[in-house]
């Protein structure tokens, strides 16, 4: 199975200049949960996003299957000061395709699409599942943004929470 997990605003606004707009505790406990020890699918700019947190924070490099996609054929992530980086794998890939391909040959089972705006926008083609936060925000200057997935339907909508006084629903998405 092909899953996305994004956390969107009103318009599906995702960033702006590669940050995410909002910081919602409840959704980064969600996303560990959903896909620590999984296969996940992400950009080079994103990956080398969460790198530089996790050297900042000092935490263990999560336990997961990166495959990175970059135009790059010789990349390689730079993982200088991240802790415990020996119990995740980094693979790179020309395209999600290519990824979607390796993911499958390394595990059967559910892997996930962890962004930016252009592996989801070439990768929702491939999506069986999605599972979005939505945020009750308009970001005006927003530079990301999630592709349409009016062909999705409604599996399950979790009760709007709130974090900080910015009111959020979790939301399982099937096509």
């Amino acid at each position: 199975m092909i899953s996305i997990i994004a956390a969107i605003g009103k318009n599906r606004e995702l960033g702006v200049k590669n940050r995410i707009p909002w910081h919602i505790r409840e959704d980064l406990l969600r996303f560990k949960h959903l896909t620590t020890g999984k296969i996940v699918i992400v950009g080079r700019k994103t990956f080398e996003s969460l790198v530089i947190y996790y050297q900042k924070s000092q935490r263990p490099f999560p336990k997961r299957t990166y495959i990175i996609v970059t135009r790059d054929n010789e990349y390689k992530p730079k993982l200088t000061n991240v802790v415990e980086t020996q119990s995740s794998q980094f693979i790179s890939a020309g395209s999600v395709r290519e990824a979607i391909e390796k993911g499958k040959k390394i595990d059967s089972g559910e892997i996930f699409l962890i962004g930016g705006a252009s592996i989801y926008q070439e990768g929702i083609k491939y999506a069986d599942k999605l599972y979005l936060t939505l945020v009750d925000i308009e970001v005006a200057d927003a530079d990301a943004f999630f592709p349409d997935y009016s062909d999705f339907k409604n599996a399950s909508i979790q009760e709007v929470k709130s974090s900080d006084g910015l009111q959020f629903r979790f939301v399982e998405l099937i096509r």
